[in-house]
């Protein structure tokens, strides 16, 4: 054998096909899942997912939104990049909604698509449409990688840009004929990028707001756990006795029932605070654009943002400071500024304020008792709530999946330890939960998960029970079923004096939807019954759905429609 011979041999052992090229990299960052619906474009991500080593398991959807639902709530959970794999055409744009709740939810998130080839385009080849296009505005990149040799550099930006601040999902396309060719094998040691540092003026200038206020409130949103600055959060609260309200992934940072926990009295809490500073969060409709105060003539708060990237600073709201960076050194160096010896001198005791907060729960958890409590027939949504917590250990991940039963979700249940809870964030895209309570079964394994779904969101993905029982991810759900799209029959009647398109089919058996794919389930109509049903769905260790039967009427007041 020639010395050219022994080289084009050793060059011939070194090439792989573009989807180990892709599985490569996307393991170097982290991913341990694939989440895709099977089609030919993007069968080398199979067959690397089988033949390389470590091997990386397949979930295997019915639906592609289940797949980049369940990629984006990876991401949330773990912190770093989920990934979903989409077939071109209809397999990509059937990703489009989860793609755009990621982005608004700061979830970091890689989706790569199937193209179709290269060598074809332009002559309508099956499915050719360009795809990055339909994704820029929902992405922080949008890319393909045109040849096999681009394939590991595109991807490896990809996962770079959606872990790093501020985190999103990114989208990158790869041709058919590029996929399946081969090239040299490439290295990827997961690129991350530095961690974005506070200004120290910036800072000092919040903590001279915080010694100055008599009546402050913190906010902790889902980017402070993104972030994996729950610790240093837990700190600043418990160190400086400020009363806190979480929403998103910010719930749990501080566990359920902590005496600083004032999310039971959000009005009282915004409406007569003095300084309100928002950490983690978009100042958007739940947060009444970061205008707190100034009812009846009342002297608003000021408003204090504080985000983990300058480009998530609220450019809409008057702000009286803000900060960007890395949120575990904000939160220390504010401390840090709040206690050094200073001019100002010591800062006030918030103890009154606190216990005046304090009362506002307590008058709040005497209202809900007799709501959970409720006797009611047709069941009060309540109720359910009411049998469910109790049974929820400290470990749960409750996963919301909703519009109205949802909402007093976000009312009775405090999850004790961060990264507990799981809902679609701003976009509220019905359909997320199924995707969410796979990633949930998958990374973390002992604990319990709880979907709980209207009867309006099961309609859109309770097929995919077919793929948690394929795959043995026994998941507890729970159907508040009111016959009805709840979120919108009851605006309709204030706004009109009668709905339209607002009815489902009474009592539908969503539970024998989901014995039909092979897992269990019953209905419940009374009330006595709710706890029972629950402990049976917690030890059947498959997916049990219990369909609730509730009262259409019993509606979850809001002072707001989110507009």
């Amino acid at each position: 054998m020639t010395q050219a011979d022994d080289q084009t041999t050793e060059s011939a052992t070194t090439d792989v096909h573009g989807g180990i090229l892709a599985l490569d990299v996307a393991r170097a960052h982290g991913v341990d899942a694939m989440f895709t619906l099977s089609g030919a474009h993007v069968f080398p991500m199979y067959d690397a997912a089988v033949k390389t080593e470590p091997n990386v398991p397949i979930i295997d959807v019915r639906h592609e939104p289940t797949a980049v639902f369940a990629a984006e709530a990876i991401g949330k959970l773990t912190r770093t990049p989920g990934l979903a794999v989409l077939t071109a055409g209809p397999g990509v744009t059937n990703g489009v909604s989860p793609v755009a709740q990621a982005s608004f939810a700061g979830s970091p998130l890689v989706v790569i698509g199937g193209r179709a080839p290269a060598g074809r385009w332009g002559s309508g080849s099956l499915q050719e449409i360009d795809q990055p296009p339909i994704f820029t505005t929902i992405t922080k990149s949008a890319a393909t990688a045109h040849a096999v040799e681009d394939i590991a550099p595109t991807i490896d930006e990809a996962f770079t840009l959606a872990g790093s601040s501020h985190r999103g999902p990114t989208f990158v396309d790869i041709p058919m004929d590029q996929f399946f060719a081969s090239a040299p094998a490439a290295s990827s040691a997961g690129n991350t990028t530095a961690a974005i540092e506070p200004d120290g003026d910036d800072l000092r200038r919040v903590a001279e707001l915080i010694r100055g206020a008599e009546r402050p409130v913190l906010v902790l949103g889902t980017d402070v756990w993104a972030d994996h600055a729950e610790e240093a959060a837990l700190r600043f609260v418990e160190e400086t006795g400020m009363p806190v309200l979480a929403n998103g992934m910010g719930r749990g940072i501080v566990p359920g029932g902590h005496p600083q926990l004032v999310t039971k009295a959000r009005s009282a809490s915004f409406n007569q605070a003095d300084l309100v500073i928002v950490v983690g969060t978009p100042l958007d409709f739940r947060l009444g654009y970061g205008v707190f105060g100034g009812k009846d003539g009342g002297t608003p708060a000021r408003t204090v943002h504080i985000a983990d990237s300058p480009g998530q600073v609220s450019q809409h709201a008057e702000l009286a400071a803000s900060a960007s960076g890395d949120l575990t050194a904000v939160f220390t160096g504010i401390y840090d500024a709040l206690t050094a010896p200073a001019e100002h001198g010591r800062r006030p005791d918030w103890t009154p304020w606190l216990q005046s907060l304090q009362t506002e729960v307590a008058a709040a958890n005497a209202r809900d008792d007799e709501l959970l409590k409720a006797e009611a027939d047709p069941i009060h949504p309540a109720r359910i709530y009411g049998e469910l917590l109790p049974r929820l250990a400290d470990d749960a991940i409750v996963i919301g999946d909703g519009g109205d039963f949802v909402s007093f979700a976000g009312k009775f249940v405090e999850p004790q330890r961060p990264g507990g809870w799981l809902d679609p964030g701003p976009y509220g895209c019905l359909g997320a939960g199924m995707g969410a309570a796979m990633a949930a079964r998958l990374t973390r394994p002992s604990a319990q998960v709880v979907l709980l779904y209207g009867d309006g969101a099961a309609g859109m993905s309770l097929v995919d029970v077919d793929t948690l029982v394929r795959h043995n991810l026994p998941v507890v759900m729970v159907v508040g079923n009111n016959s009805a799209w709840g979120l919108e029959k009851g605006p309709m009647q204030l706004l009109y004096g009668y709905d339209v398109a607002a009815d489902l089919a009474p009592s539908t058996r969503y539970d024998q939807v989901v014995t039909a794919l092979g897992g269990g389930g019953e209905m419940v109509t009374d009330p006595r019954e709710i706890g029972p049903a629950l402990d049976r769905a917690f030890a059947s260790g498959v997916p049990y759905l219990v369909n609730v039967i509730t009262d259409v009427n019993a509606a979850y007041p809001r002072n707001t429609l989110g507009v």
